[in-house]
């Protein structure tokens, strides 16, 4: 990664540009407080108000599902949209009031799970939107030669978050309750929405004739799913992901009641074994120099699902060893998603062209993101029927199956980043 030496020592070359910094830390700021809420919410609901495997199946879904329903028509209201950032502004804002709802809720000792459901729903909506954006913010703060260091620095800090994060959380619900603890999450949207604010970069370009309703809707999806790079990337992490949320929709449930784990060692644990994620974040550029692009995302396909089937072994272990096996499943699943953000992130910015990006981002999240919430609610079903350790079992291992988009594909002996098609 280039570096260059100033008053803080050896830092990243594209943080000496201001409008990329601001980017960085309004987006630092903010993954940090979704580490608490990642940890509260799931604790509201199991602890206080009793879910059942069921339940957090659907709690996971709600603040998926707006992916599944707005994404492709967000897309195409994206491209007719020409102030993205201060969309992107409104977005935390409306976020931040949100999850403030959820301690006044409490407080009133109104606090239920259909309102925790409800307000999950709103704020993922709201994140379709800020998503689709970024995407485009992204490209407007780093040059194409800067994508890959400006990827791995931004999942560097979510890495680092979910270090801090979770022990921090951990802290904070015990000491204070997990309702109360999600103010954090609202004062870290403020200051995402204070930095985003404050940067000048050039909105993108709004294209003048788009075509029909019709022809947006479907031109996305059509370049994805034609694009010989895009569709068995996308499909592949699509497929990883189906099954990786329904191990998610289960995994805090199977820690706290069947394995014993109390929020805040849970919390502790979590932080400490995503030291793995930073360890992802420095080396993601340089597994992407060795082994080429394509070559990293195909070897993170295998590494971060691959650490999940540590946790349905740790049930009936000695103590100790729980807590051994899910810190290694959190250090190496960190390890490889990091990988996979870096390179297969700057794979997918770098072969879309501009005039498609909130088109093209809408069927990415369509496709990628709105498979969650129907791996959520599968998850729950499962745990319901078979019961929580046999379903974490068949999904750990099922996650492993997006590895066959790849098989016939150029992806895995792609060395560089692709070139937008004209």
């Amino acid at each position: 990664m280039t570096t260059r030496r100033g008053t803080l020592g050896r830092l990243p070359a594209i943080l000496g540009e201001r409008r990329f910094r601001r980017f960085w830390l309004g987006q630092t700021i903010s993954v940090f407080g979704d580490q608490i809420t990642y940890l509260a919410v799931p604790i509201v609901a199991v602890l206080m108000l009793g879910a059942t495997p069921g339940d957090m199946g659907l709690l996971t879904a709600a603040s998926l599902l707006p992916a599944l329903l707005f994404s492709l028509p967000g897309g195409v209201w994206l491209d007719r949209v020409h102030r993205r950032r201060r969309l992107m502004v409104f977005a935390d804002l409306g976020r931040a009031a949100l999850i403030a709802l959820v301690p006044v809720a409490f407080a009133l000792h109104a606090l239920s799970l259909p309102l925790l459901l409800g307000i999950s729903f709103l704020i993922g909506s709201i994140a379709v939107a800020f998503n689709l954006a970024w995407m485009t913010m992204f490209a407007s703060v780093a040059r194409r030669e800067q994508y890959v260091a400006a990827n791995a620095l931004l999942n560097g800090s979510r890495s680092v978050s979910a270090v801090g994060g979770p022990a921090v959380g951990g802290v904070l619900i015990q000491v204070l309750g997990a309702p109360i603890a999600l103010l954090a999450d609202a004062l870290s949207f403020l200051a995402s929405a204070f930095f985003l604010s404050r940067i000048d970069a050039p909105d993108a370009p709004v294209e003048h004739d788009p075509g029909s309703i019709r022809e947006q809707l479907t031109s996305g999806m059509s370049f994805v799913l034609r694009d010989p790079i895009l569709r068995p990337s996308i499909l592949g992490v699509a497929t990883m992901n189906l099954f990786n949320y329904c191990y998610q929709a289960l995994f805090i449930l199977f820690a706290t009641t069947y394995l014993h784990v109390d929020p805040g060692v849970l919390g502790l644990l979590l932080g400490v074994g995503a030291v793995g994620g930073v360890i992802g974040a420095v080396i993601g550029p340089r597994v992407g120099r060795r082994l080429g692009v394509g070559g990293a995302f195909t070897l993170a396909l295998v590494i971060f699902p691959g650490a999940t089937i540590l946790v349905p072994i740790a049930l009936g272990q000695p103590y100790p060893v729980v807590l051994a096996l899910l810190f290694l499943a959190e250090f190496v699943g960190g390890l490889g998603v990091m990988i996979l953000d870096i390179n297969g992130g700057s794979l997918l910015i770098s072969r879309t062209p501009d005039r498609l990006r909130g088109r093209a981002g809408g069927a990415f999240s369509f496709i990628n993101v709105g498979i969650r919430p129907i791996g959520a609610v599968i998850g729950g079903a499962l745990g319901t029927l078979i019961g929580v350790h046999e379903t974490l079992w068949i999904v750990t291992f099922a996650q492993l199956s997006g590895l066959l988009w790849l098989v016939r594909s150029p992806i895995p002996g792609l060395r560089d980043l692709p070139d937008a098609p004209d």
